[in-house]
């Protein structure tokens, strides 16, 4: 009986101690926290307008930190648009393709879309009406802002840029080789965002928009439209996480005066 009663009390012991030490007993779970409220941006736009294009960040490293968001790729190829995870190249011939998660951006802005705030404009808005019309709702021009627009577009007025070979030309001279395409009563999502003027040389101040139609095909970034019936949906987004280039072009460049005008 007493040795009965001692193998008890060693079994009991042990037990109290497995429990009482974290991990033992139970098996190991890895969490990982999903940043919803910042803003990673690769580079700045006060280099992209200087001319760096060479690819910083691979969209496998993008895709860990967003899943809605706009860019571009190595060498200025065309238009990135990001949204509900899938990355999307628009070439200058309209199209969307799909980009490989090796391929590199030397410029681009994502996070995890989760929308604050929601309205509808009037119809028949342009692009700068659109502006003045967010403007109103804006609860805040000092922080971040993720812009989703998805409905019908009575228009939609897009671009997109050709690679760019080295020595790389400054952006102004860039964008004269744009090819601007014009759809008409189509169905689709823009997506951008609107940044304080105080970050112009960091980010691209005011608004940022990109296009992709809903069938994923078409689109570019967007130089103007005409709004059909289409919500608007607003995620502020407080924190700003900015990815430098660490190559020796990026390091000895001159960007005093890169005010991202």
């Amino acid at each position: 009986m007493k040795v009965r009663y001692y193998t008890f009390l060693v079994a009991l012991a042990c037990l109290i101690i497995l429990v009482a030490i974290p991990g033992c007993g139970q098996s190991e779970t890895n969490y990982v926290e999903i940043d919803n409220e910042s803003l990673y941006q690769v580079s700045t736009y006060g280099a992209l307008s200087k001319g760096f294009y060479d690819g910083v960040v691979e969209i496998a490293i993008l895709k860990e930190k967003g899943d809605f968001g706009l860019g571009t790729l190595n060498g200025l190829d065309g238009e990135m648009v990001v949204l509900d995870g899938e990355y999307y190249q628009i070439k200058t011939d309209g199209k969307a393709y799909a980009i490989a998660d090796s391929s590199l951006s030397p410029f681009a802005d994502v996070t995890f879309f989760d929308s604050d705030t929601q309205a509808n404009p009037p119809e028949g808005l342009d692009y700068s009406g659109l502006q003045s019309y967010i403007n109103g709702i804006l609860p805040s021009k000092n922080t971040f802002f993720a812009i989703k627009i998805e409905g019908s577009f009575s228009y939609v007025k897009a671009r997109s840029v050709p690679a760019q070979n080295e020595p790389y030309p400054i952006l102004t001279d860039a964008l004269k080789n744009q090819t601007v395409f014009e759809y008409n009563s189509v169905q689709g999502i823009m997506v951008g965002f609107w940044c304080p003027s105080y970050t112009g040389s960091v980010c691209i101040p005011a608004y940022h928009l990109h296009f992709i139609t809903d069938d994923r095909e078409a689109g570019g970034h967007v130089l103007d439209m005409k709004l059909g019936a289409v919500t608007v949906s607003l995620d502020e987004t407080n924190d700003l996480e900015v990815q430098l280039p660490s190559s020796d072009d990026f390091l000895h460049m001159n960007l005093e005066s890169a005010t991202g005008e």
